[in-house]
């Protein structure tokens, strides 16, 4: 008997997977960071495993199948625990089996989420030639990251990873910075803002940390909802005279649901279906919060992406995002954030038909953003006047 309940198909409109979100070592990791939600996490089916690393000949099949699937435009992102720790060999055969399996005109992108520590020449090298988008987790000055971004020896990374940027900066490899959002640097988000324009960093995306124990009760290093709000507020006024020049994530994903686009976060889609997750054995997931056994929707070595596309899991999944809270149903905003992330929706008391735990947050921003922008928009012809 399977260890997994079968999956069956459902019809009608088959929404398209649009990226992979491959993990090449799973949850492994080359640091140890406080507020990790992968690490000694409970429901890791993969937690008991050892040498969790993707094979190539799983590599291969990946790359072939969902370059046949995708095509004509194939996104493969990466990310960890830290996918670097995969080596630099198995991205070279990555490269290899997309330049034989992609077709004519087939457009294929890549880009890598990582904590910098591996980064040297030869990684600068392979990004540069490629065009990589590569994502460097910095959480600010070193006070401020180095507080819960440590290594197993319990030693702050910050110099390492400052090393990683300027690495990437001398080798004209074009990245972001992600700076996760916690008790270490909520109360200062224009000095946070200042650090890295002073860094020469021209890509921010702020992601706000809560997680919560067992019995529902916020972990210390999670931030309040009022906290957060009031941190993008604080950093709106401070980006506002550079907004044509310096790319924040959030306000530049508000703007497009203001112009009638889809935001570049799924957490601002209808429904949740725009990526999977891919487990270093195959195994496929909706979303990277949620790689549970209860929401596995097969395995690339042994299903076609249109068969995973289909699944009724999938579906099921999407939908949660759909269950309307009573206070979302009559709030002006629910245009723009579509109930916000089932993550943060789910994570307090188990819930999807809770309200997103940043919510507040939310309302905040929105009510001091959304005027501007709207006027920033018509502006520049990319919006009607109203």
């Amino acid at each position: 008997m399977s260890a997994f309940p079968i999956v069956t198909e459902t019809s009608g409109s088959v929404p398209r997977i649009q990226s992979l979100l491959i993990k090449p070592v799973s949850a492994v990791c080359n640091i140890d960071c406080s507020y990790c939600f992968y690490l000694d996490r409970d429901a890791d089916p993969y937690k008991a495993l050892p040498g969790r690393r993707m094979t190539l000949e799983t590599l291969e099949r990946l790359v072939d199948t969902y370059l046949f699937y995708s095509y004509p435009q194939s996104a493969f992102a990466f990310q960890g625990g830290e996918p670097t720790l995969a080596g630099l060999p198995f991205f070279g055969k990555l490269v290899e089996y997309q330049q034989q399996f992609g077709r004519n005109r087939q457009a294929v992108s890549n880009s890598i989420q990582t904590n910098g520590l591996s980064i040297n020449e030869e990684w600068c090298g392979l990004f540069k030639q490629y065009r990589w988008l590569v994502g460097i987790s910095l959480d600010g000055p070193e006070e401020m990251h180095d507080r819960y971004r440590v290594s197993r020896q319990g030693k702050g990374t910050w110099r390492a990873v400052i090393k990683a940027i300027e690495c990437l900066q001398k080798n004209g490899v074009e990245f972001n910075v992600l700076c996760v959002v916690s008790r270490a640097n909520v109360t200062r988000p224009k000095e946070l803002y200042g650090f890295f324009r002073g860094l020469g960093v021209e890509h921010i995306q702020y992601i706000p940390l809560s997680e919560f124990d067992g019995a529902g009760q916020a972990m210390p290093f999670t931030i309040a909802p009022e906290q957060y709000g009031q941190f993008l507020c604080d950093t709106f006024e401070a980006w506002w005279p550079d907004r044509r020049r310096v790319h924040i994530r959030y306000f530049e994903n508000i703007a497009e649901a203001l112009a009638g686009e889809r935001p570049g976060t799924c957490t601002m889609h209808e429904t949740c279906d725009s990526y999977v997750v891919v487990e270093y054995n195959g195994d496929v997931y909706p979303c990277d919060f949620f790689v549970d056994r209860s929401w596995k929707l097969g395995n690339a070595n042994l299903d076609s992406w249109t068969e995973i596309g289909r699944r009724q899991r999938r579906y099921q999944f999407a939908a949660n995002k759909t269950i309307a809270h009573p206070e979302c149903q009559a709030c002006e905003y629910q245009s723009i954030c579509h109930g916000g992330c089932p993550k943060h929706r789910y994570d307090p008391r188990r819930q999807f038909a809770d309200l997103d735990y940043f919510c507040k947050a939310y309302k905040m921003i929105f009510a001091k953003s959304v005027a501007p922008l709207k006027k920033e928009l018509v502006s520049l012809g990319l919006r009607k006047g109203t």
